[in-house]
């Protein structure tokens, strides 16, 4: 068994035009959506064994912030490839992550996500920013995940996180 975390972006700014889209950073809503997520992973004690981010800003500050305040120290991994990816391409990026690691947290952007969400488990889920979903993938390498391999624990997003 292989768990995958799916933690999309916390909110970003929009304020200035000029930005390119993958230089956008996080709004204020964003920041302490991130941090809460974090939290929440602290509480339940949930710990990735390698993290693979998108390259893109907000996905950056989401992925720092998260393991910040959930006091997580592991591998951080910016991949190019999670920036605008398909779903064929995150599924490529997940099929190779070293089989070592029993739980990976991808942090990437929708429409990606949702899709890689719907093809593991076949449930079709919104996953607004800073949402984290738990899936359990009923496989022992990750180069054998598959469309229906994977099984929805749960997602929560950032309104249903209570404070602490």
């Amino acid at each position: 068994m292989k768990t995958l975390f799916l933690l999309r972006h916390a909110k970003s700014s929009w304020k200035d035009a000029s930005v390119r889209d993958f230089d956008r950073s996080l709004n204020q809503r964003g920041l302490k959506a991130a941090a809460a997520v974090g939290r929440l992973m602290k509480k339940r004690k949930l710990q990735p064994d390698l993290v693979l981010s998108s390259p893109a800003e907000r996905a950056r500050q989401t992925t720092t912030l998260v393991l910040v305040a959930a006091e997580i120290k592991t591998e951080v991994r910016h991949d190019e490839r999670i920036y605008e990816a398909t779903v064929a391409r995150l599924f490529d990026v997940v099929s190779q992550i070293e089989d070592d690691a029993s739980v990976a947290m991808l942090v990437g952007h929708n429409p990606g996500l949702e899709e890689l969400l719907a093809a593991l488990t076949g449930e079709a889920c919104s996953m607004a920013t800073a949402s984290l979903a738990c899936i359990e993938l009923d496989i022992e390498k990750w180069n054998k995940v598959r469309a229906g391999t994977g099984r929805l624990e749960w997602l929560v997003k950032p309104k249903e996180i209570k404070s602490s």
